[in-house]
C-alpha cells in the first residue's frame, strides 16, 4: 500500500483518490483553496467513455443522478440552415448516453463520496515545493506545513505547480483564440426535445443551448478574441454591458440566442481557452501529472472531464499491478500519451471553426455545408468516445 499525495481536489484529483482507494492505496487530497467549490463553475457534458470508466468505481450512477441525458446534437449555421442531426458520442451497452451536469454539483458529490469512503481531504494546502527523498516524496505548502508519501500526483490543473517541479522548462499552455461564457436561463418555453444540444456556427459567435428536462435552458457561447486577455480585462466583462455586447453579436443570427441571454439572471464572467499540444515530461520516479496539468484540451473536443476520468482509472490500475512506482508511472504514460495528444489535436481542429473573421466565415460555412451533406463513413471524433478501459484486466 502506497501513501499517495494528490495536489488538487477538483474532479481529476478526487476521482484519482477514489480509484486509488479502491486498489488499497492511501490517498490524501491536498486542495489549494480553503473552501469548497459549491456553486462555482459552469456545466459540462461527460462523454460515454468517461462514464464507462467510472462504472467499476461505483460512480456512474452518481453522475447520472446529478445530470440529464444528452444523446444528440443538432447543428446549424447562423442563417438558420440546418447542417446535421447526429448522436452525441454514441451509447454504452446498457443504453447510457452522455450526461450534462453542473460542474459544482459534480465536484460536491464526488468530494462527499470520497469522504464517505474514508479519504482524507486537506484544505488550504497550496503546493509550494516537492522533492524526492529517495524512498518517497516530501511536499511543502505555502502555509509552511509539509507532508510525506510514496508519490505525488499533480491534479492541479492548467497552471500546475507539479508540472513546473517535474520540468522547470515545461511549455506554457497554448491560447486558443476564444473566450467562453454561458449561463442558465429560466422562464422560457422553447420548442425542442430536452437533452438535445443545439449548436450554431453564427456570423459572429458560436452558440449552443440545451433544454433541461425541467424546462430551463443551459447555454454557452464562444467569443473570438485574437489576443490572450489578462485577468484584469476579463474582470471588466460583466454586468449589463457584457450582456448587451453578447446580445448585439447574437442578434444577427436566426436563433433563440437573444431570448435565452435576456432570460439569464447571471451570465458567467468569461474565461479564456487553452490547450496543451504536448507536455514533454509527465513524470519523475516519484511525481506524475494527470488531467489538465498534462494535457488540457479545448472544450470543442467534449472530452476534458472524460480524459481526467480515464487518467485516474489508468493510473490506479498501473499502481495496482506494476510492482514499482517508477515503472508504474512509466507504464501509465505509455498507455495515455498517444491517446490524449490525439484528443487535444482533434479538439483544436474542432475549435478552429469557431474563431474566424468575415472572409473565413464564408469559407467555413461553405465547407461545413459540403462536409455535412456528404459526411465521412466514420465519425472522425468516434475514436474519442469509443475508447474503453478494462478495470479488471491486469496491467503488465
Amino acid at each position: 500500500m502506497a501513501k499517495t499525495l494528490i495536489a488538487g481536489g477538483g474532479i481529476a484529483g478526487t476521482i484519482t483518490a477514489i480509484a486509488l482507494h479502491e486498489t488499497g492505496h492511501e490517498p490524501v487530497i491536498h486542495e489549494a483553496y480553503d473552501r469548497t467549490a459549491e456553486g462555482v463553475g459552469a456545466f459540462l457534458t461527460l462523454a460515454v467513455n468517461g462514464l464507462d470508466a467510472l462504472a467499476p468505481l461505483g460512480l456512474k450512477g452518481l453522475v447520472k443522478d446529478l445530470g440529464f441525458d444528452t444523446p444528440r446534437i443538432k447543428m446549424q449555421l447562423g442563417n438558420g440552415r440546418e447542417l446535421a442531426d447526429f448522436a452525441l458520442g454514441g451509447q454504452l451497452e446498457d443504453g447510457t448516453v452522455s450526461q450534462t451536469v453542473l460542474r459544482s454539483d459534480l465536484y460536491v458529490a464526488l468530494r462527499d463520496e470520497a469522504v464517505r469512503r474514508g479519504i482524507e481531504v486537506r484544505y488550504g494546502k497550496r503546493l509550494a515545493d516537492a522533492r524526492d527523498t529517495g524512498s518517497g516524496v516530501r511536499a511543502t505548502f505555502e502555509d509552511g506545513s509539509s507532508s510525506e508519501g510514496d508519490l505525488l500526483i499533480g491534479a492541479d490543473g492548467l497552471r500546475s505547480r507539479v508540472r513546473e517541479l517535474i520540468d522547470p522548462q515545461a511549455p506554457s499552455p497554448r491560447y486558443v483564440p476564444l473566450l467562453n461564457t454561458g449561463g442558465l436561463a429560466e422562464g422560457l418555453r422553447l420548442d425542442g426535445e430536452p437533452g438535445v444540444m443545439h449548436m450554431t456556427f453564427g456570423k459572429r459567435l458560436f452558440f449552443a443551448h440545451v433544454v433541461h428536462p425541467d424546462g430551463g435552458v443551459w447555454w454557452f457561447a464562444n467569443v473570438p478574441r485574437k489576443h490572450d486577455p489578462s485577468q484584469a480585462e476579463l474582470a471588466t466583462m460583466t454586468g449589463d454591458a457584457w450582456r448587451e455586447d453578447l446580445i448585439r453579436q447574437l442578434a444577427v443570427d436566426r436563433t433563440p440566442a437573444v431570448e435565452i441571454v435576456r432570460a439569464t439572471r447571471e451570465i458567467y464572467r468569461p474565461w479564456a481557452t487553452y490547450d496543451f499540444p504536448n507536455v514533454p515530461t509527465w513524470r519523475t520516479d516519484r511525481m506524475v501529472i494527470i488531467g489538465d496539468a498534462a494535457h488540457a484540451t479545448s472544450p470543442a473536443a467534449g472530452q476534458g472531464a472524460a480524459m481526467a476520468v480515464e487518467d485516474a482509472v489508468t493510473l490506479a490500475r498501473c499502481l495496482r499491478d506494476v510492482p514499482s512506482i517508477p515503472k508504474a508511472l512509466a507504464v501509465y504514460e505509455g498507455l495515455r500519451r498517444e491517446r490524449v495528444e490525439a484528443v487535444v489535436e482533434r479538439g483544436k481542429r474542432n475549435g478552429d471553426a469557431k474563431a474566424v473573421g468575415p472572409v473565413g466565415r464564408v469559407i467555413r460555412d461553405f465547407f461545413l455545408s459540403r462536409a455535412f451533406k456528404n459526411p465521412p463513413a466514420d465519425d472522425p471524433n468516434a475514436f474519442m468516445w469509443r475508447h474503453r478501459i478494462d478495470w479488471e484486466a491486469p496491467v503488465s
